[in-house]
């Protein structure tokens, strides 16, 4: 039975280890990108309005709309209370489609009534990834893709595999020589290997397509 880990020093080291014993490619891409630095977010609503504001945008354009929610509120990371009070057409003004304002203010409302919660979520898992993904999706606006974001970059899951990702797709294309996109099969059969450290190969694989790709939590 695989058990959760938490991202400790040594844990990672010894993820590195078995990734790179156990898969040439990955061997290769963690030797040239170096040192692991996926930095965790503890605001699990900070990390849940990031992840919205990427849904269908570059990376740039996220960026950008970030920037411009974060000025709304004099450069600080909002509190929920605070977005949940900021008028729709506020936040239409940043830049969000109505279809994005509506997330985030139902986002914003869930954590405010308290049905959302780090600490809690992560007691009630007892080590399963499905149940939070399970939970926060439940979330309007939170798909899995969202949830998988959530688990990787706040909640220290280490054997998160996002196979819909299109920057993960596209890693695996070029470093395993597919001639086109790879299948979700073909993806999750490679990825078997990796098992129970998939976060960690997935932050490298992200690194061999755009070194900047992982810091939109910032």
């Amino acid at each position: 039975m695989i058990t959760h880990a938490t991202a400790s020093r040594h844990t990672i080291a010894t993820a590195l280890r078995q990734l790179a014993r156990r898969d040439r490619v990955m061997h290769r891409v963690i030797k040239k990108v170096g040192k692991y630095r996926l930095r965790q977010e503890r605001n699990l609503f900070w990390l849940l309005v990031v992840a919205i504001a990427n849904q269908q945008l570059s990376g740039k354009a996220a960026d950008t709309l970030i920037v411009r929610l974060r000025r709304l509120y004099q450069g600080r990371i909002p509190s929920p209370i605070e977005m949940a009070k900021t008028e729709a057409r506020v936040l239409r003004k940043v830049g969000f489609s109505r279809m994005k304002v509506r997330f985030l203010k139902h986002l914003a409302q869930a954590f405010v009534r308290g049905a959302i919660d780090r600490r809690a979520l992560l007691r009630r898992a007892n080590g399963s990834d499905e149940f939070l993904i399970t939970e926060l999706t439940k979330l309007d606006g939170v798909g899995r893709w969202t949830a998988e974001m959530a688990l990787m970059f706040g909640l220290e899951r280490l054997d998160v595999f996002p196979v819909d990702d299109l920057g993960i797709q596209k890693a695996i294309k070029r470093l395993y020589k597919f001639k086109r996109l790879p299948s979700k099969r073909t993806m999750l059969a490679i990825a078997q290997a990796w098992r129970p450290y998939r976060t960690v190969a997935s932050w490298y694989l992200w690194q061999a397509v755009d070194s900047g790709g992982v810091t939109a939590w910032d």
